[in-house]
């Protein structure tokens, strides 16, 4: 089967070749994938700024249908659409953080895309308790963005304490961002969304989606703008979703004083900032990674109950063959979610 796999370590070294299908191991499913998000992992992978282990095949954020099993598996119907936790693909199950469910922190934990086998190709083999059903009425699409939804729903809903009556300042209006917002929005959380001159259109859309005011940085005073929208206080949470310094630095310097700072971004190298205002505002500083099972639950209750939209956040979709045009575009901000389909 055609693959996008990253064959060697190094920055690039990403190509289409062939690899050998999945075999149906004793206890696990196979998938054939009905599309794949281009998540900014992917691009850390490419440039080899997020651990991988090649050759591996990218790509985690999918649904598909089952089209084989190990026979002894019972209430997993051929056919069936599931979207996949691939997160877990190796844990221990055994540890401190596997037992309370925070896997994400288990020392063998490897997910599928960068760690074991990813889905930017035709099939993948699971284990049944990787898969996540979604609702009928849920199309194939959405179903591959129940990933990157609960990466956003974990930040604003669990690692945050946001209430209603507060000002957020979101500083990066990228993917992962503007799900935030869209679950700020869906809370009644008056947000400020920050971005850079290159993130015009996605902060027309943040716009779109509800964002109570988007700032260009280079146009206007982020700082000047958050005293006037909270008479002088500061807001009281910040989620930088960027993984960039000067985003960082302005969400420090935005807080009031015993404020949140929520880091969801990854910057992939040290940055400096200026962290002593963390205990000159006595800030509380948390950083959001993944989810926890829990966290797919409450993502796909939302996604089912129609209470948030997704499907607006899908901006372009592409074949395998063109992955490196849908790479592009999200390299440049010119997107929001890609998805890529199996031939």
């Amino acid at each position: 089967m055609k693959a996008l796999v990253k064959y060697q370590k190094g920055a690039g070294n990403v190509r289409l070749q062939d690899m050998p299908d999945p075999e149906t191991d004793s206890g696990k499913v196979i998938l054939e994938v009905n599309s794949c998000g281009i998540c900014g992992t992917d691009l850390h992978v490419f440039h080899d700024t997020f651990k991988n282990y090649p050759p591996v095949i990218l790509g985690h954020e999918f649904s598909g249908k089952v089209v084989d099993k190990d026979p002894a598996l019972k209430g997993i119907d051929i056919g069936s659409r599931f979207s996949v936790l691939g997160a877990i693909a190796v844990s221990c199950g055994n540890c401190e953080y596997c037992n309370n469910g925070e896997f994400m922190f288990c020392r063998i934990r490897r997910g599928m895309g960068h760690g074991v086998n990813g889905a930017f190709t035709k099939y993948v083999s699971v284990r049944p308790d990787q898969l996540y059903f979604t609702a009928e009425h849920v199309s194939d699409d959405v179903s591959a963005l129940v990933e990157p939804f609960a990466v956003a729903v974990h930040a604003v809903a669990e690692i945050a304490r946001v209430t209603y009556g507060d000002t957020v300042l979101l500083s990066g209006p990228g993917p992962i961002g503007l799900l935030c917002l869209k679950m700020l929005v869906a809370m009644g959380i008056k947000t400020i969304v920050a971005g850079t001159s290159e993130d015009q259109e996605r902060l027309r859309i943040a716009e779109n989606y509800g964002a109570f005011r988007t700032v260009i940085v280079e146009n206007e005073d982020l700082l000047e703008v958050v005293q006037e929208e909270t008479a002088g206080r500061g807001v009281d949470v910040a989620f930088e979703t960027a993984g960039a310094q000067a985003s960082a630095s302005n969400c420090l310097n935005a807080l009031r004083p015993l404020g949140q700072y929520i880091q969801v971004g990854h910057f992939g190298k040290s940055v400096v900032l200026p962290f002593d205002l963390s205990a000159f505002r006595q800030l509380h500083i948390k950083g959001s990674v993944g989810y926890t099972r829990a966290t797919w639950d409450r993502a796909i209750s939302i996604i089912n109950e129609g209470k948030i939209k997704l499907e607006d956040v899908i901006t372009h979709r592409f074949s395998l063959d063109e992955w490196k045009t849908g790479f592009d575009l999200l390299e440049q901000k010119k997107s929001l979610k890609v998805l890529l389909y199996p031939d």
